[in-house]
């Protein structure tokens, strides 16, 4: 069955909509047409997942939705906060972003990524499918975005070019790349390291040129971003939940008809859980691909990861006053 959508004057204004004549009814069978803008390349399980979102939405809407993405940030230079920008001011139609790049919005998207908050995916999982992640799509909408899904970068691992990192004292004096989330830098200034905020599409050429020493990010895309050739340290410690947000511009959504606003939701839902069921699969695959191409792994216990907790628990008191108590519950593990 054909499915009609009704268009809002942001939607016209927002979209190029290429409009054909139906020939039985006169109507406008209109396209369309949403770009989506992800800050890693298209082989990372972000990029498998807007594949997925466009083949599931075209099928949905019989051909009506066409859903392109761009990877690497090419939208914005690179620049992940600008691409965040784009979806908000309605340039770039929709994106996914990790929650820390919403962090340059609104200190408390900080609240999941916070060191050691949420300590395994079973507590994500509660947490982003209650009370925490109705709290999230509530402030993303605040600032112009429409949640329709949330997806997964996954736990953030660190790497380094010096030596393998068992406590905090093994960070004092590293340069670690961080993107722009205060917590984070201030995360790795108690442990004594030098935090260096940067975009992402010069890490890989400042680990090369020894500008930085080190960085962290899920362990698909230090794989897909080839940093074992630059980087001969990785220590998992699953220090930060990174969740992601299938978001797109609100004045577009809210100018669009039930239906269409409903097919969006619902194959964006179903290509967030694609996606994060990916992600979590290829975990052990991708560790073992790792130690094969040179990269000497050190796996913390609890009891070495206790002494990173107690160094960071200042940062989580420090960001309860900024976000509030109440916010931050929502994310605790019971």
């Amino acid at each position: 069955m054909k499915k009609y959508m009704k268009w809002g004057a942001a939607a016209l204004l927002a979209l190029g909509l290429a409009g054909c004549s139906n020939s039985s009814s006169g109507e406008k069978d209109d396209q369309l047409n949403v770009k989506v803008s992800i800050s890693v390349s298209e082989q990372d399980t972000w990029g498998q997942g807007v594949n997925k979102w466009a083949e599931l939405a075209k099928e949905e809407s019989d051909g009506k939705i066409s859903i392109k993405l761009y990877p690497n940030e090419s939208l914005s230079n690179g620049n992940q906060p600008k691409g965040l920008e784009a979806v908000q001011n309605g340039s770039t139609e929709a994106s996914i972003h990790s929650m820390i790049i919403y962090n340059v919005l609104d200190p408390k998207f900080a609240a999941p990524s916070l060191p050691w908050l949420i300590p395994n995916y079973e507590q994500a999982d509660k947490v982003m499918n209650g009370e925490g992640g109705e709290k999230l799509k509530e402030l993303i909408r605040s600032k112009g975005i429409e949640p329709l899904a949330f997806g997964e970068n996954g736990y953030r691992q660190i790497t380094n070019s010096k030596h393998a990192i068992e406590t905090p004292e093994d960070l004092e004096k590293l340069k670690v790349r961080t993107p722009s989330m205060e917590a984070m830098v201030d995360t790795y200034k108690q442990f004594g390291a030098d935090p260096t905020v940067m975009n992402w599409s010069e890490v890989f050429t400042s680990l090369q040129q020894g500008v930085i020493d080190g960085q962290e990010n899920p362990l698909p895309i230090i794989l897909n971003n080839k940093l074992s050739e630059v980087q001969d340290y990785l220590t998992i410690w699953n220090y930060m939940y990174d969740p992601l947000v299938f978001g797109i511009n609100k004045e577009l959504y809210d100018g669009l008809d039930k239906e269409t606003q409903k097919i969006l939701k619902e194959t964006a839902e179903e290509a967030a859980q694609y996606q994060i069921q990916l992600n979590r699969e290829k975990d052990k695959e991708i560790l073992a691909e790792l130690k094969e191409q040179g990269m000497e792994v050190t796996e913390l216990t609890p009891e070495q990861i206790a002494a990173f907790q107690e160094k960071s628990a200042p940062v989580i008191d420090q960001y309860e006053k900024v976000i509030g108590k109440e916010f931050l519950d929502a994310f605790r593990a019971e």
